[in-house]
């Protein structure tokens, strides 16, 4: 199974009514570190409040009219695209999460009518839980991340990019299962060859990292984060996310959670923005100097808002943070 910019652009034709075409704006802070223009693509102003959308719009809008529902697994965001492109066809949707998912993101999810299942203490608990109800009730597993319609549905943010920004060299694109990541190469890639893509993760329990490393999908632990919409694995059976983002991605670029932690308060200080810490990856990468020396303007895709508040307000005050056995020392902005 192949996919192409033809994908991509009929993506962006089937999702325009239920998706919007996002800002791209200057950060004035950060293109001083980058010593070149630095802009922020900002997806957060999606319906959503994440990407997901693009993706998972794509794929339920091209599904047939007898189809009686939906269902998937997701970190949070995936699952409230589905939750909302189902709603707007009138479907019945399943979103199968684990424990370690943020409340926020679950009542979200409920808010848009979708039944929420809380299954094990991974991705992949939800996974098969997803492919379970696909399989015994007749709804139609959405895949996240490895699934033609929903790589395409993603692929429209780097035609977007390529669109307004045509002389940009380098893209930093948060990285978890490879959908947003293969799409976003894929088109940028297509477009101009030269561009370089970026995939950035967390350090503890990067899956694709792990994965292109050990040249075939393995498996993570997956642990607490600040950038927990990065969390889980890429499935052992990974036909197109894996292989793309092997193949596309000039580079990968891990990041501490302190690292996030400091990320997420320059981006509300400096930019007045609120967002995810898996948003804020590349940001990090910047701050902690672990990007290819830029060339020209950078890019970076803030993909989500749907933040647990009583840990970024923590942020944001300097205080203490716990991820499970990890506790982020705090430290006020700037100090």
């Amino acid at each position: 199974m192949s996919l192409s910019l033809a994908d991509i652009l009929a993506a962006a034709r089937t999702i325009r009514d239920l998706a919007v075409r996002t800002p791209l704006v200057p950060s004035p802070h950060l293109a001083r570190l980058a010593g070149h223009d630095f802009l922020v693509k900002l997806e957060n102003t999606q319906p959503i409040g994440a990407f997901k959308l693009r993706g998972a719009a794509n794929a339920i809008l091209n599904l047939p009219a007898d189809v009686g529902g939906v269902t998937c697994c997701s970190t949070g965001n995936h699952g409230r695209g589905v939750a909302y492109a189902a709603r707007a066809r009138g479907m019945k949707a399943v979103i199968c999460m684990s424990a370690l998912v943020p409340q926020a993101k679950i009542d979200g999810i409920r808010a848009l009518g979708a039944e929420v299942r809380i299954v094990g203490r991974s991705q992949d608990d939800a996974l098969a839980e997803s492919r379970r109800i696909a399989e015994e009730d007749g709804l139609v597993e959405i895949s996240p991340f490895d699934d033609p319609l929903v790589i395409a549905g993603q692929g429209t943010i780097g035609l977007e990019l390529m669109q307004d920004r045509p002389d940009l060299d380098m893209v930093l694109v948060p990285l978890s299962g490879g959908g947003l990541a293969a799409g976003v190469a894929l088109a940028v890639k297509t477009i101009q060859p030269s561009v370089r893509v970026i995939g950035v993760s967390m350090d503890r329990g990067a899956a694709m990292d792990a994965s292109i490393r050990a040249g075939r999908p393995v498996e993570v632990e997956e642990v607490a984060s600040l950038a927990d919409s990065l969390g889980g694995g890429i499935g052992l059976d990974n036909r197109l996310s894996f292989p793309l983002c092997r193949d596309l991605l000039d580079d990968v670029v891990l990041v501490t959670e302190d690292e996030i932690y400091r990320a997420l308060q320059t981006l509300f200080y400096e930019d007045r923005m609120v967002a995810e810490g898996a948003c804020v990856v590349g940001i990090a990468a910047l701050q902690a100097g672990k990007l290819p020396v830029p060339k020209g303007p950078i890019a970076t895709i803030i993909t989500g808002r749907n933040v647990d508040m009583t840990v970024f307000h923590r942020i944001m005050a300097g205080q203490d943070v716990s991820l499970g056995d990890l506790t982020l020392k705090g430290q006020a902005y700037g100090a």
